[in-house]
């Protein structure tokens, strides 16, 4: 064999060894990289088809102008990065208000915003955005019944709705439980977009109001409702008809959803590069002979405090935070029994938390829990 062959062959050997190590090092563990899951907005464009919505001055329609302006916005959002945009409608078709919210939750969707136009007997004016709420006065409960009643020209509707009255106040009030854990966040979000509107568009500031909107409930995320306008109103009507109010209404919307897109990420806690324990199959053994050790798991760690509010953790309830030196931990459950505590982990990863593990506490302090099941 000449020295160039040997050469080869002591190459390859190094190559296939270090091979061999990998494989050894990484059988027992993974790791895992934090992928950003993108930011699913779902743009709803009110009424459409044989439901014209609110006709004001000269025959403006609003299907049409709320189609036009979620149209833009949705092209302005696709151009940033990590945001994805949903919509329930982009023709000129009716949409059952049941299948708009399922269109949302399908999607897994993390804002739902749902834009219309006003209409009133007098002159009034200015825009005004909407969060799901049992009506605080009786004229809130005329606008969501106004916007509710579409729900009578659908195909079967007291099926779908499960005997839903929209002339019936009782009705309303039931609606407002869904969303309740998603209310702090659908208000965030209303005022930066309200605000957007009064001083940047300049228009009168109608504010932020909570009605009972059947859209709204049927979602699963923060939800908001935007009148921007009255098509009653000659001059607002005129506004909104015209291709520079729908261009100003549109990026003024754009930026509240970016807004608010980057508050999110300000108040986020990120797990990048977590090198976690592959978990293993329990046994009868580490369910009995532990009774002193606690699992618990850990969905996220950061150096910012967070409320421990179902909104900030993709929808989990009873998550707990504890401070170690400058970093937060956030943990979910606290059993003594291991197969509770993996599924418990799978049930949070399914919720978004990717790099979720299991962490075991004996005593109060955090011990290794390879250790544990090496005991076991």
């Amino acid at each position: 064999m000449n020295s160039q062959l040997f050469s080869n062959i002591k190459g390859t050997t190094r190559q296939s060894l270090f091979l061999v190590f990998l494989i050894a090092f990484f059988s027992n563990t993974y790791i895992i990289f934090a992928q950003q899951k993108d930011f699913i907005v779902v743009l709803d464009a009110g009424h459409g088809g044989k439901d014209p919505g609110k006709v004001g001055y000269k025959g403006s329609k609003e299907k049409e102008i709320a189609l036009k302006i979620v149209l833009q916005v949705g092209k302005l959002l696709e151009k940033k990065q990590n945001i994805k945009v949903v919509y329930t409608r982009k023709t000129d078709v009716l949409i059952d208000l049941w299948e708009r919210g399922r269109i949302a939750n399908k999607a897994n969707a993390d804002l739902f915003v749902s834009i219309h136009c006003n209409a009133h007997s007098s002159q009034a004016s200015g825009s005004e955005t909407w969060v799901l709420g049992t009506h605080a006065n009786r004229q809130n409960f005329e606008v969501a019944k106004a916007e509710n009643s579409v729900i009578l020209l659908e195909d079967n509707y007291k099926a779908n709705y499960k005997g839903f009255d929209p002339n019936s106040p009782e009705s309303i009030i039931g609606l407002t439980l869904m969303q309740e854990e998603y209310l702090d966040q659908s208000i965030q979000l209303a005022s930066i977009i309200q605000h957007g509107f009064t001083d940047t568009l300049k228009r009168k500031d109608r504010g932020v109001k909570q009605a009972g909107f059947v859209v709204l409930h049927q979602t699963y995320m923060p939800s908001v409702l935007i009148e921007t306008g009255f098509l009653t109103n000659k001059s607002e009507s005129t506004y909104l008809n015209s291709t520079i109010g729908q261009q100003k209404f549109s990026e003024s919307i754009y930026k509240g959803i970016v807004k608010y897109f980057n508050q999110l990420s300000l108040n986020s806690v990120t797990t990048n590069n977590t090198i976690v324990e592959k978990p293993k199959a329990p046994t009868k053994e580490i369910i009995s002979n532990n009774k002193d050790i606690q699992f618990k798991v850990q969905i996220a760690a950061g150096k910012r405090k967070l409320a421990t509010k179902a909104y900030n953790f993709k929808g989990l309830r009873n998550v707990e935070r504890v401070k170690v030196g400058n970093i937060y931990r956030y943990y979910l459950g606290n059993t003594l029994d291991y197969s509770e505590i993996l599924e418990l982990q799978k049930f949070a990863r399914s919720k978004g938390h990717s790099t979720a593990f299991v962490v075991a506490f004996k005593n109060g302090k955090k011990i290794d829990i390879k250790d544990v099941l090496k005991k076991s």
